[in-house]
């Protein structure tokens, strides 16, 4: 326990002298050929190594070179910084290295506070059981979804778990355009075949056209398909739009459709004052719902959720008790392996618990809050430059747009493809691109707290600086 000790305080210090110093470092910095070379093609040693080498290892080899999500000029895709409750709690949960599958210990018992938490914080109907904490917002969809599935199946006779889809007319899901890649990746896990996965149209918003929708499901229904989910976004990963939740919810009750939301990123949006709320109304009639405490409350990563309104149905999705797995004490709710695929489950819910104890409940709201308004300043900074073009209104955090000079309308696809590979390796910010509408677009994300105005008129002058180059590129 001595060597312990010594390397757990070493470890301790290297971690937060990296934390403190984030502001000062490149944002993402390439990794230099000696240590890509030890990071990938390092032997297995054959006598075991002090742990305390191991400390040096990390700090010189693994911390220079960080994804970048931790520093404040950090806007690409949709990954934050991590929370300072979260990293500290890390430790401890690994010291007790639980199965989180049931049983009655601290590990299971804290996992329903948090999923109590989380469904209170946005607003959802909670019930005991109804939630679970997942991977990620990927596999909390494929738990969703074959809650989903089940239902439809079961009101039609038949029994999936027994059968599969053998012999049931096509299963047809209503993603929107805008919607996450991982609902087609669910459907394909599931069975259900991409070829049934209906992409409704947005509207100008880049919002799900509700009459789209409605028109395909009658139209998918009369050609003797089943339609049987519909899938809502409350806060895209592209512009951060937010569909129209509640019209898609009388669609949905209208069809007897199972209603989700993908609320993986956006879903905390709810707690941002005035219009930019106003859009969530509808969100508590999901029948499932998905958030990621490791998006917009820096949970550390490795933290997903699916909430349910009925979690009956899931765990007749899911329960499977043999007879080595029997809890003769359990409460009533079984065990969280009977309402998802994982029979051994980590300790998600300490590192979650520990952010949203050290936040509060007002810390959560004001970092909501916070990061809504810089979008809504960068946006404004955005229409006021000559050289720039807002693509979308800014509905939760996420601002698309794309660099637009005023003396050319030319190649601006294959300059805006360019400029964030450039801006990314000058190393002062970092930033993604996307398509948007058919056109390359510039798209930022702003979820880390310790962000400034500063930095948001420090991201606009790279991206002008990455242009030049990038013109340079184009017509040498």
């Amino acid at each position: 326990m001595d060597e312990l000790r010594r390397a757990g305080r070493l470890a301790a210090d290297v971690t937060a002298d990296h934390l403190g110093g984030v502001r000062d470092r490149p944002v993402w910095q390439p990794v230099t050929e000696a240590d890509r070379s030890w990071l990938m093609r390092q032997d297995l040693p054959a006598a075991g190594r002090p742990l305390t080498d191991l400390v040096h290892d990390i700090r010189t080899r693994v911390l220079p070179y960080p994804m970048g999500n931790g520093h404040p000029r950090f806007f690409g895709w949709v990954n934050s910084a991590p929370s300072a409750a979260g990293v500290l709690v890390a430790p401890i949960a690994a010291a007790l290295n639980p199965s989180c599958a049931g049983g009655d210990h601290a590990g299971v018992l804290l996992e329903h506070t948090v999923l109590r938490w989380l469904a209170e914080l946005v607003g959802f109907p909670h019930r005991p059981g109804g939630g679970l904490l997942t991977s990620g917002a990927s596999m909390a969809t494929v738990v969703a979804l074959a809650a989903a599935r089940q239902r439809a199946v079961g009101r039609d006779g038949a029994d999936v778990r027994e059968e599969g889809l053998y012999g049931l007319p096509p299963m047809v899901l209503y993603v929107s355009a805008e919607g996450h890649s991982c609902l087609r990746k669910a459907a394909e896990l599931l069975g259900l075949g991409s070829r049934h996965v209906r992409v409704v149209p947005v509207d100008g918003g880049f919002r799900m056209d509700v009459d789209a929708l409605r028109a395909l499901v009658t139209r998918d229904a009369r050609a003797g398909l089943r339609p049987f989910c519909v899938a809502a976004s409350a806060g895209t990963v592209n512009t951060g739009a937010v569909d129209a939740l509640d019209e898609i919810a009388d669609v949905a009750a209208a069809h007897g459709l199972w209603f989700h939301v993908d609320g993986a990123y956006g879903a905390l949006g709810a707690l941002a004052s005035g219009a930019a709320s106003a859009g969530y109304a509808g969100m508590a009639r999901a029948d499932s719902l998905v958030l990621d405490p490791h998006k917009w409350l820096g949970v550390p990563v490795g933290c997903g959720c699916v909430l349910w309104r009925d979690p009956a149905l899931a765990r007749a999705t899911f329960s499977l008790i043999p007879a080595y797995l029997r809890d003769d004490h359990e409460d009533g709710l079984g065990w969280f392996s009977e309402y998802g695929p994982e029979q051994t489950r980590p300790f998600r819910a300490l590192r979650t618990w520990a952010t949203m104890s050290h936040l509060g409940r007002d810390g959560i709201i004001r970092l909501v809050g916070t990061t809504v308004r810089l979008a809504h300043t960068l946006a404004a900074m955005i229409d006021a430059a000559p050289d720039f073009e807002l693509l979308a209104p800014v509905s939760t955090s996420i601002v698309a747009f794309r660099y637009h000079p005023v003396d050319r309308d030319d190649r601006l696809d294959d300059l805006n493809r360019r400029i964030p590979a450039i801006v990314q390796h000058r190393g002062s910010a970092f930033l993604t691109g996307t398509r948007l509408a058919g056109a390359e677009a510039l798209r930022a994300c702003l979820l880390n707290p310790a962000t400034t105005e500063d930095d948001l008129v420090l991201l606009l002058d790279e991206i002008r600086g990455a242009a030049t180059t990038a013109t340079a590129e184009i017509h040498p």
